[in-house]
């Protein structure tokens, strides 16, 4: 395979990008789902490319809240987000924001989240976020449903098995060099807790290019895996007897100019080497993780994954409760050793990046703002905890469904905030939909449990 290009050239500069190669220019946005979108520009028309020419008829996405009647939108891309596809090096992708008669579309993700990163810029912070990427490589069989790619015998406990690494490594070593090539410094990647499951982790980066990367990650994963045989699944719990797939949030606050962490602190009077603006930040979260749980779990099948048992190894590792603490995965709110930054184990793969950093940073800050706080880790297993010692507590459970996490968005003022008024209308209106669909239909389940018993 062809991995010559290091990085991609200056996304303004068409010369550079032809002597590179490439013949086309995909000015990219996603829907309500963080699903990338696009049309398809021959190099000779970049300049107007970049001016916004590209025109989208919003209606026909899912979550872009216009009607047929309504102004096109226009896709304006960020040049600095400049990616030679490593697999189709004729093609350079942009990611983009929408405009709409000539000002930011307030519907569109990518928007969206630069809003909250303003906010955060005027206190003088940086919002530094890193996902990890945990999804399925399957085959589909010819006579329908599908397996992994690895023929061999499953385990009851499959993480960090090597043989079926190495089954999968032709792909993989593709992605990840791919990833690497892109300048995203891959880091590990191992088998997971799953079927056929695997995680990749690479360098955090400011939270717009992690958005950015996280979103043509998954186009990248699905078409790399395609050339293999396979196909890549990024649904949260393809097996109830499995762990499913996170996105776990990797989040600090650096200082805008320096750089400087600024959720670090070695003199953690509650040992966990995060300091005040960090236990700030988590408070915030906490007070309207319910709410969150909407957005950074937006699926039905999210919630089969947001169970504390159910895996034929244990427990899911998938957190079931408001509660934070140390490098404890029990909990919603994880400080990993060593400090510095707090992961949050709701997310999972299904996520659009741009609205989940959106309503976790719009979280953080409040907490921030008024100074809240998260009381004191927790450093036993949740998992164990009695009703009646989480009432004593004050811990809330996570919502156990998407019409519950719906129902506390639907309340909570933070969406309406964050999203603005159109997209917070269309995100309830197409999730209540969805849970609709979902509640009505009849399921085998039902055939086998109802059909013959009464």
């Amino acid at each position: 395979m062809d991995m010559t290009v290091s990085r991609a050239p200056d996304g303004a500069d068409a010369a550079a990008l032809t002597s590179a190669g490439v013949r086309y220019c995909a000015a990219s946005y996603v829907d309500m789902h963080g699903v990338s979108k696009t049309k398809m520009v021959p190099i000779g028309h970049h300049a107007q490319m970049l001016a916004g020419s590209e025109l989208f008829t919003g209606a026909a996405m899912d979550g872009v809240p216009q009607s047929v009647h309504d102004e096109e939108v226009a896709a304006m891309p960020d040049t600095a987000s400049c990616s030679i596809l490593p697999w189709k090096p004729e093609i350079a992708w942009f990611a983009s924001d929408l405009y709409c008669q000539g000002k930011p579309f307030e519907a569109c993700s990518r928007n969206i989240l630069k809003r909250q990163l303003t906010r955060a810029a005027a206190h003088g912070l940086r919002f530094n976020l890193g996902i990890e990427a945990e999804f399925f490589v399957f085959k589909k069989l010819e006579a329908g449903g599908f397996q992994p790619l690895s023929p061999r015998q499953h385990l009851a406990k499959p993480c960090y098995d090597f043989s079926r690494l190495l089954d999968n490594f032709a792909w993989a070593d593709e992605l990840v060099s791919a990833m690497n090539t892109l300048g995203w410094d891959v880091y590990s990647f191992d088998h997971e807790d799953g079927i056929g499951q695997f995680e990749i982790d690479f360098m955090y980066a400011d939270a717009l290019t992690m958005a950015d990367r996280y979103t043509f990650f998954r186009t990248m994963a699905h078409e790399i895996a395609k050339k293999h045989g396979g196909f890549a699944s990024f649904m949260p719990k393809p097996f109830a007897d499995r762990a499913g797939s996170g996105a776990h949030l990797n989040m600090s606050l650096a200082d805008a100019q320096s750089g400087i962490n600024l959720f670090a602190d070695r003199d953690d009077p509650r040992g966990c080497n995060l300091g005040q603006l960090g236990y700030q930040f988590i408070a915030g979260v906490l007070k309207h993780l319910p709410a969150i749980c909407a957005v950074i779990a937006p699926s039905v099948n999210s919630y089969k994954r947001l169970v504390k048992q159910g895996s034929a190894s244990g427990f899911t590792w998938a957190p079931v409760l408001c509660c934070y603490g140390n490098n404890n995965r029990t909990n919603a709110l994880r400080i990993p050793l060593g400090g510095g930054r707090v992961e949050l184990r709701a997310a999972d793969s299904a996520c659009n990046p741009y609205l989940a950093a959106a309503m976790v940073l719009a979280a953080g800050l409040e907490g921030i703002e008024n100074a809240l706080n998260p009381g004191e880790p927790n450093i036993e297993n949740m998992y164990m905890k009695s009703a009646t010692d989480l009432a004593q507590l004050g811990i809330r459970t996570l919502p156990g469904s998407l019409i519950e996490a719906l129902d506390a968005f639907a309340v909570d003022p933070l969406g309406r905030e964050v999203f603005g008024e159109a997209m917070f209308g269309a995100w309830l209106d197409y999730k209540r939909d969805e849970w609709a669909s979902y509640a009505y239909h009849v399921s085998d389940w039902e055939y086998d449990r109802y059909l013959s018993f009464f």
